[in-house]
């Protein structure tokens, strides 16, 4: 919560009290400079913090008041006596609308990211790549090849100025809403949330490379909610790409202004069979899998200098790492095949393509939710679900036959992970979304069950750790502390040998 929006609130908690507990004749003067007390602060909060759609109340009440005291005072005259029938209707409507205020400026805060832990400042820049040898299958009302949006974060120099939004691109902010099921004027208030960024900012000249590492947002997601991974792996000595996956992003903006919504969910429907719905995915895994591909080739032309970059010559490309979330956690496994790519990490996805070659030969770290770690558990046991338990999930037994199947496959390529120097963990009382920046939008999220009873800080600081711990014990050949076992510091994280 922002200092002059509190102030804000809190002064017409202020008028309020003074209108209800002072006698009409003494009351005057003190409302008339409250209210102008609250005007000015309205004018402050305007200009330093801009206005935004959750404290519509407050401005209507400070301008009310503001009108009617100072008509009161100038009037010289005593006011007129308001029926006490109005009065407490007016009253009980000022309290209403001071309630709803407090809830959504509790509901939807202006947030602050965590600050990056590391040494290194933080920069930011983003790239527009074209594969001109895909075709875009996702949008069939107009011709074009694959195009992508891809934001990196890298070591800067002390940069000037402020630092970059969270969501520079504010015109995606009502399909964000819309998203989550939400009205879309709501989340407005997001383009007042602040990186830890500068835009454009010098490389660090504290090492002639920094190991590269290509990051998947997950399905109908966006690269903006892994802005504090990114952040703080480049605050480590990394540069992090993010990737935005074309048509499976609520939004995109693209250079010539266009916006892009998601089209891949047209791939899945209730009405499929569960071979359908899966070579669907396995479809969709494909074009992800081969957008980190591209990213990774853009990368080596801004390595040479083919492209233009101020990254030219500080990318090393011998150290490559990956990591997602959700369908993107498949994604960063799925790529992983590629030899240009050391190790990865797959936060809370499933894999896809389980059967389209032998499983991986390299370290990978697999981060799950306690929810999921519960489902392989499950599979692992060889434990059916009831009737209830399927009604209640809206599967058939046949269904969830096939889930099982695919899930053991799944369990044994973890297995082959850890093998070769990888690991399993979970994080107790952690959900789906816990891994992505979507857990610090608003507290509700944890109240209805979408992100779980951890803290967000919490769950960001164990995340970033952990993934800080892995990258740097395979690609700056440090670290590797954490994957040795259970931590002290962190007693929320479970190794999951039991599903070895």
């Amino acid at each position: 919560m922002r200092l002059f929006e509190l102030l804000l609130f809190l002064s017409n908690i202020g008028l309020f009290a003074l209108t209800v507990l002072l006698k009409r004749g003494r009351r005057t003067i003190p409302v008339f400079i409250a209210s102008g007390i609250s005007t000015v602060l309205l004018v402050i909060h305007w200009t330093v913090e801009r206005y935004r759609i959750q404290l519509l109340f407050p401005y209507c009440i400070t301008i009310l008041f503001l009108a009617i005291s100072s008509y009161s005072y100038f009037r010289k005259t005593s006011p007129k006596k308001v029926p006490r029938f109005m009065l407490g209707a007016t009253y009980t409507a000022i309290a209403l609308m001071l309630i709803a205020t407090a809830g959504l400026m509790y509901t939807f805060p202006v947030f602050k990211l965590p600050e990056p832990t590391g040494e290194f400042k933080v920069g930011t820049q983003t790239f527009h790549f074209v594969d001109p040898n895909r075709e875009e299958n996702f949008d069939q009302s107009r011709e074009g090849k694959r195009e992508l949006m891809v934001q990196v974060w890298y070591p800067a120099h002390a940069g000037t100025g402020k630092y970059a939004p969270f969501i520079p691109d504010t015109q995606i902010l009502s399909y964000m809403a819309e998203n989550y099921g939400l009205p879309g004027f709501t989340l407005q208030h997001l383009k007042y949330v602040s990186s830890h960024a500068y835009s454009g900012a010098e490389v660090s000249s504290a090492q002639t490379s920094y190991p590269l590492i290509l990051a998947n947002p997950g399905f109908g997601s966006s690269r903006f909610l892994h802005t504090s991974q990114a952040e703080n792996l480049a605050s480590h000595g990394y540069i992090v790409a993010v990737i935005d996956h074309t048509y499976n992003t609520f939004a995109t903006v693209l250079p010539d202004g266009r916006i892009t919504t998601s089209t891949t969910n047209d791939l899945f429907s209730p009405d499929h069979d569960y071979k359908t719905e899966s070579g669907n995915r396995d479809k969709l895994g494909r074009v992800l899998t081969d957008d980190v591909a591209l990213a990774l080739d853009q990368f080596e032309l801004i390595q040479s200098g083919k492209i233009s970059s101020h990254l030219k010559g500080r990318i090393d490309l011998s150290h490559v790492g990956v990591f997602g979330h959700s369908i993107g956690g498949a994604t960063a496994y799925d790529a992983s095949y590629d030899p240009r790519i050391t190790v990865g990490i797959d936060l809370d996805g499933a894999l896809y393509r389980l059967r389209d070659r032998e499983g991986l030969r390299k370290p990978f770290l697999f981060m799950n939710s306690e929810s999921e770690f519960e489902r392989l558990k499950r599979v692992r046991d060889n434990r059916d679900y009831t009737d209830q338990e399927l009604k209640r999930m809206g599967n058939t037994r046949e269904w969830m036959d096939q889930v099982t199947k695919d899930k053991k496959l799944e369990l044994e390529r973890m297995r082959e992970s850890v093998g070769s120097g990888g690991q399993i963990i979970y994080i107790e009382n952690s959900e789906h979304l816990n891994f992505t920046d979507v857990q610090f939008i608003s507290p509700m999220f944890k109240m209805l069950g979408i992100t779980g009873k951890i803290a967000p800080e919490r769950t960001n600081s164990i995340i970033n750790a952990y993934m800080l711990d892995f990258f740097d014990m395979y690609l700056k050949n440090q670290g590797g502390i954490l994957m040795k076992g259970p931590d002290s510091h962190f007693p929320e994280v479970k190794f999951a040998t039991s599903l070895l």
